[in-house]
């Protein structure tokens, strides 16, 4: 922005504030909005009675939405003037951290003055653009050499031209939990959030909880980004009653988008219903969104997260791919069919042999997720293509990833997800932008709670919320280029819990596709450690030196020294706190 402009900007603001009435001049804007909270029985520290002063309060006031679904008193009525006047005077007010909020002293930040801050573009420069792609059900044998050069041509185009993850893993392999860890940097037993549905799952318990302004998005809307969400959020999101969430400047959310046709958009507030015909497939719909949010935001900088339904059961493909790679089957390779020995958990070998009707199902469902995932790549190569044209593509990161990966016939489990095994949560991470050597590989164990510290710093943001996020920045790592690796984590945390029966649940267990007992385990670069709840002390280890697959458990012969240290580390883990004491845990070396 010009010399000029930022002195028009500034003369707007202060115009804006002169304009307010006496009163609001008089009384400060936002004293009066936590004075108004406060009149009608908001509280500090009242939050999980739905009275918090903040939370309930302030800040759905301040970004002009409804009360949060938890809230249990009315907004009081505030004055649009005031909440301008607040804003140009303070822009972080009621935000998490904010100088002036209503947790702190109650008062406008002194020495600044309401034009310094009131344009947010201002502050921006020639800070990066962000495009994440996130795939549901994503699992890393879907890039296998023999597929991804025919089927995902341009996922191998990103690889070409940027890094990939080798060792990167989600928290926990279940929607949910996964995405919260995703948009907060948190793991599950911070967000709350460790099942799909009920008091600890799905979008209610991630409002409930209080995860909805600690996101990446409210701390990059905050620091003068537009955002915006595109295709799946979070499980029980309703697009009929559920609204746009704080921090997303466009929103374009279905629901039950897992059949890819016959479903509702909450568009920006507007529910649009799509139907049967081909252009209405849903991965195509939110790629044509996505590059109009482009066009529009051309001048940035923007953040762009497209997270597709593919290729989720029913694993429904493009019309036009429905005919696809009519002979690709399933990896028969161990472990597929593998049977529990003696030594495997006790869940595990209650699960019968494959039947031949099984293994025909599974190439059938294998194949039509092989066909889905061709409407994700086109998005891929579209979305780089018109980046492109509009000079964008060297100040643009772009990154391809994956809630949670997906076992077929692995172990003689049928479809399904949640187990501990490397099929489950180990998943793609791609990334390419300015800075970053083409054809890199980073070896480094990575998490999807790095995430949301990644995607503030590139964008220059503050962290979000009220507390520094579990995760680590992986901006050291992808512009490391050949230097020195810099330290880092030796593991990561894994975190389940056993679902209930819900048949609302998308992802509801089918018969014998594993539905483990609550665990806890640890992820190293040679072993995976794993606790079970249930039956008490059945424990698991796979050495991956001697057994990439996971085919032998040995916890029963592992030194009871060496036991202990694993149990020490998985509860150090289990049982941190934000940045500090999380790396500190994650850098453990059992």
């Amino acid at each position: 922005m010009s010399s000029l402009a930022k002195f028009v900007v500034a003369v707007l603001a202060l115009l804006i504030v002169a304009a307010a009435t006496p009163a609001i001049a008089a009384g400060k804007p936002c004293q009066q909005i936590t004075k108004a909270c406060k009149d009608a029985g908001f509280t500090t520290g009242a939050a999980k009675e739905g009275k918090g002063l903040q939370a309930d309060c302030v800040r759905p006031i301040i970004a002009g939405t409804a009360a949060p679904a938890k809230a249990s008193l009315p907004l009081p009525n505030v004055d649009p003037k005031v909440v301008a006047a607040c804003l140009a005077a303070n822009p972080q007010f009621g935000q998490p951290g904010g100088k002036g909020n209503a947790s702190a002293a109650g008062s406008e930040t002194a020495g600044i003055q309401p034009a310094q801050a009131v344009d947010p573009s201002a502050a921006t420069g020639n800070r990066p653009n962000i495009v994440f792609i996130l795939a549901d059900d994503f699992a890393l044998n879907l890039l296998s050499q023999s597929l991804i050069d025919k089927s995902m041509p341009n996922v191998a185009a990103m690889k070409a031209d940027g890094a990939t993850f080798a060792n990167y893993f989600v928290t926990d392999s279940l929607c949910c939990p996964s995405r919260s860890s995703i948009f907060t940097g948190k793991l599950p037993h911070d967000t709350g959030v460790f099942k799909n549905a009920g008091p600890d799952g799905g979008f209610k318990a991630f409002n409930a909880l209080g995860n909805q302004p600690e996101t990446f998005a409210v701390a990059l809307q905050q620091a003068g980004y537009k955002t915006a969400m595109m295709g799946k959020y979070l499980n029980g999101y309703e697009p009929g009653k559920d609204g746009p969430p704080v921090g997303w400047s466009e929103w374009d959310v279905a629901g039950n988008g897992y059949p890819q046709f016959n479903y509702d958009l909450n568009e920006n507030g507007k529910v649009v219903h799509f139907g049967k015909d081909p252009k209405d497939y849903l991965t195509d719909v939110v790629a044509g969104l996505g590059e109009d949010f482009i066009k529009k935001n051309a001048a940035g900088p923007f953040f762009l997260e497209i997270a597709t339904f593919s290729p989720h059961a029913p694993y429904i493909p493009a019309p036009r791919n429905a005919n696809d790679f009519p002979t690709v089957a399933y990896d028969r390779a161990p472990p597929y069919g593998a049977r529990p020995d003696a030594t495997a958990s006790q869940w595990l070998k209650q699960i019968p042999a494959l039947t031949p009707a099984d293994d025909a199902r599974i190439d059938k469902a294998f194949r039509m997720r092989v066909q889905s995932d061709e409407a994700i790549d086109k998005m891929i190569g579209d979305i780089r293509a018109l980046l492109k044209s509009l000079n964008l593509d060297k100040n643009t990161y772009i990154v391809f990833s994956a809630d949670n990966g997906y076992h077929m016939g692995d172990y003689s489990l049928r479809p399904g997800k949640m187990t501990p095994f490397e099929t489950d949560i180990h998943v793609p991470l791609i990334v390419l932008g300015p800075g970053i050597g083409g054809g890199r590989t980073i070896d480094q164990i990575t998490e999807n709670i790095d995430l949301c510290p990644t995607f503030t710093e590139l964008g220059g943001a503050p962290r979000p919320g009220n507390t520094k996020p579990d995760g680590h920045s992986l901006v050291t790592l992808l512009h490391a280029g050949s230097g020195a690796a810099p330290a880092w984590r030796q593991l990561a945390l894994v975190e389940h819990h056993h679902p209930p029966k819900d048949p609302s649940d998308p992802d509801v267990v089918e018969p014998n596709s594993g539905n483990p007992p609550t665990y806890e385990a640890i992820r190293t670069t040679d072993g995976l450690y794993v606790e079970y709840k249930a039956p008490e002390n059945d424990a698991a280890y796979y050495d991956l030196k001697t057994d990439p697959l996971e085919l032998k458990n040995i916890a029963a012969t592992l030194d009871p020294a060496r036991r202990n240290k694993l149990h020490a580390a998985l509860m150090a883990n289990a049982n941190c706190h934000g940045a500090d004491a999380c790396w500190a845990a994650q850098s453990m070396a059992p």
